[in-house]
């Protein structure tokens, strides 16, 4: 998962990532006060100097100043540097001098510098290391920074010079990339309430506000729950479980200070294992509850209400633009376009996909009756049987495949395919060169690997603690730029992998592994990008996610495989025999895999095309998959009441369906890989890839740089193939 570099095509200003950044997780009930607009400056008492404002100092470039960074300096800085933007725009739209490209536009790529600044540690406090003080701060904030945003978005003066600029003689003139600078921010203004007058504007100002509170308290209690909850047992739970897993259990037990000597915290990377190898059902059917119970517990921490209010708002205010609904107005710029298209191609999917999870049920339920189980397979089980299968129809062992899979090694690997695909070399920068916000985490500094030139840095979040949000996520401190001069990336990794107790290395299962390069891939598009302006580092969602998705394929090449997944005991690569094994089941468990993901975004684009009104959210969710022909034996990836991709903000609502459509570009583009001479390391595929689908970031519209690459539009066909599903019987026109 992206989470967006902080100029990324809407405003042009650091105001963008106001929604985002409200969006974090965090664990403190939320009930935000609206303010008026006028308000959101009125108050900034702080310091001559702020560190969190200052200009980043030191070598590459400048880095930001974790080491001398204060919890304590946050809101005042905010409301500093949001007076600060607020004063260069009205710089901009009081200019006297006729609308053009450069004292419009391009001056107000240059807003907002400090805010910026300081989103930078907002986004580390929210999401790698928050606390109680933060989320204080937080909800003070959200409604002044939502403020701050309407008051940019609705400057009259502001958008008239926009708009002149797009509509007039001088924009013929400009470069492409320039061009679709000039659209990005034109749309992005008239498509968030810069169209609308008196009371409709006020309105709309007053539903992005009132939002911007409700997606932080969804977050907020989800984090609550996961940080809450823990399901606690003793050895004669323990069986099946591997001795690093019960090693981490128990210390997570010691640091939660619960009844029990292990402990399966709230989150993905203590489930999943969990469910998969633990022998005890009854504590499996109480850990899979746990998880999937987040944020629907009929306490003060439920989100069911707030998702209804979300609907509600959203709904109305893009009534007021005069959609029919929300997805028609998210979509409207995507690659998708319309809802419809996005649904004809989930539902072009979703019928090979149950019909697969229906041979998985019955592959595990007849191991269970061998096993005299007197059990009919249920949620808890499907991934402890799925093992089970996995073991009688390929003798492949996930344990036996995580002892090859060493975090440190698998982080060389990732280096070594940016070396062979984008000409990238990492090395680590001396220690304390560059200050960081927790001691887990590292820095390289990325150079061009033939001239030595400073590309960027990366920086490395890999562990699970308290007060991380869980999941992984990619993001970007600073964004690269060229149109005053050359400004580097600093890029980041987060990760929630659970840490070796006694500090040997982290072993990890293929599907971490697979996220692992995934996130990584979110780095290399950052670190690749070779546009003018900032703002065009921005993306389109269903297609941003293709570039990660398409790096997880090169884990499973032959050059990945026969040199960095060695052993960890041994020191040997991984055998012949059991990478045979691993690409054989390579379409393993793929109903289950595409089903949860599916039945998630099928359920986002049904809640953004329907009535909101009076809408219960369990009620609506139970509905709609059995409408489907949901079965029985699995959960959405993401049930409602947790689901933050579409409810802590508005990156990825009406818009989940987007890991689907980049994945089929990334299987066709896969192909485009597979049929070349050099393979999946194709020196003229990787120039293809890098110049056209990376370097170019969103200059230009991203079914064209699509089609640069392959010389033609992607085929859902590819999509069917890699997942050994029969193809569906129309094309959706991909």
């Amino acid at each position: 998962m992206i989470k967006s570099s902080y100029k990324n095509g809407l405003l042009k200003s650091a105001s963008i990532a106001v929604l985002m950044l409200t969006a974090a997780c965090s664990e403190a009930e939320t009930k935000s006060e609206t303010k008026g607009a006028d308000e959101t400056v009125a108050e900034a008492p702080m310091a001559t100097e702020n560190a969190l404002l200052a200009e980043w100092k030191g070598p590459f470039g400048g880095v930001p100043n974790f080491d001398t960074a204060k919890l304590s300096d946050l809101e005042a800085a905010l409301i500093k540097g949001m007076a600060d933007n607020l004063a260069e725009i009205e710089t901009i739209s009081s200019n006297s001098d006729a609308p053009t490209f450069e004292n419009t536009i391009v001056a107000m790529e240059d807003t907002g510098r400090a805010l910026s600044r300081v989103f930078s540690y907002y986004g580390t406090w929210s999401s790698n290391n928050s606390s109680d003080e933060f989320r204080a701060i937080q909800r003070e904030i959200v409604p002044k920074l939502s403020a701050f945003q309407s008051k940019i978005t609705q400057n009259d003066k502001l958008f008239a010079r926009i708009k002149a600029v797009y509509e007039g003689d001088e924009f013929k003139s400009l470069r492409s990339d320039q061009q679709r600078l000039v659209w990005l921010t034109y749309d992005g203004f008239a498509s968030n309430g810069a169209t609308l007058d008196g009371e409709a504007k006020d309105r709309y100002a007053a539903i992005n506000q009132e939002l911007a509170g409700l997606h932080t308290s969804f977050g907020n209690n989800v984090l609550n729950d996961e940080q809450s909850y823990a399901i606690y047992f003793e050895d004669a739970g323990a069986d099946g479980l591997s001795s690093a897993f019960l090693a981490s259990a128990k210390a997570t037990a010691e640091r939660k200070e619960g009844t029990g000597t292990y402990a399966v915290s709230n989150t993905r990377s203590s489930m999943d294992p969990f469910l998969t190898y633990a022998t005890n059902r009854e504590l499996r059917q109480k850990v899979w509850e746990m998880y999937y119970s987040r944020g629907d517990n009929a306490d003060q921490f439920d989100n069911n209400k707030i998702i209804a209010d979300i609907l509600r708002l959203r709904d109305e205010r893009v009534k007021l633009l005069g959609y029919e609904n929300y997805a028609a107005w998210r979509l409207q710029n995507r690659m998708a376009k319309t809802p419809k298209r996005a649904l004809e191609l989930m539902e072009a999917v979703w019928p090979a996909a149950t019909a697969r999870v229906k041979e998985e049920v019955a592959d595990m339920q007849a191991v269970a009756d061998g096993e005299n189980a007197g059990i009919t397979i249920a949620p808890w089980d499907y991934r402890f049987y799925a093992e089970k299968v996995r073991l009688a129809k390929y003798d492949l062992d996930s344990n036996e495949v995580k002892q090859y899979l060493q975090l440190d090694k698998l982080r060389e690997a990732m280096f070594f395919v940016a070396g062979e695909l984008f000409g990238f070399s990492f090395a680590p920068v001396a220690e304390g060169s560059v200050s960081v916000f927790h001691e887990d985490v590292k820095v390289w500094e990325v150079t061009n690997k033939t001239t030595g030139d400073h590309i960027g840095l990366w920086y490395l979040d890999p562990y699970a603690r308290e007060g991380k949000r869980s999941g992984a996520w990619a993001r970007s401190f600073r964004s690269y730029e060229n149109y005053q001069g050359k400004i580097t990336v600093l890029a980041t990794n987060n990760s929630n992998f659970v840490k070796s107790a006694d500090g040997s290395p982290t072993l990890v299962s293929w599907d971490d592994a697979t996220t692992f390069f995934h996130e990584f891939g979110h780095a290399l598009h950052a670190l690749s990008s070779r546009v003018e302006y900032p703002t065009l580092n921005g993306g389109v969602r269903d297609y941003t996610e293709f570039q990660s998705q398409l790096l997880e394929r090169w884990l499973s090449t032959d050059e990945v495989i026969n040199n960095y997944l060695i052993h960890v005991e041994t020191g040997e690569p991984m055998p012949a025999s059991l990478v045979a094994k691993i690409k054989a089941a390579a379409n393993f468990n793929q109903g289950f895999g595409t089903t949860e993901y599916l039945a998630s975004a099928l359920v986002d684009m049904r809640y953004h095309t329907s009535n909101p009104e009076g809408l219960d959210p369990d009620q609506f969710e139970k509905d709609t998959l059995a409408s489907l022909g949901m079965p029985a034996e699995i959960v959405m990836r993401h049930r409602s009441p947790h689901f933050g991709h579409i409810f802590s903000g508005e990156g990825y609502s009406a818009g989940y369906y987007g890991y689907m459509w980049a994945d089929v570009l990334t299987a066709d583009a896969a192909e485009a890989f597979r049929e070349a001479p050099g393979g999946f390391y194709d020196k003229d595929v990787a120039k293809r890839l890098v110049d056209n689908l990376f370097a170019v970031r969103n200059a230009i519209d991203p079914a064209d740089a699509y089609r640069a690459f392959r010389g033609r539009d992607a085929k859902i066909e590819a999509l069917m193939r890699d997942r050994g599903f029969p193809a569906p019987k129309k094309s959706d026109g991909k």
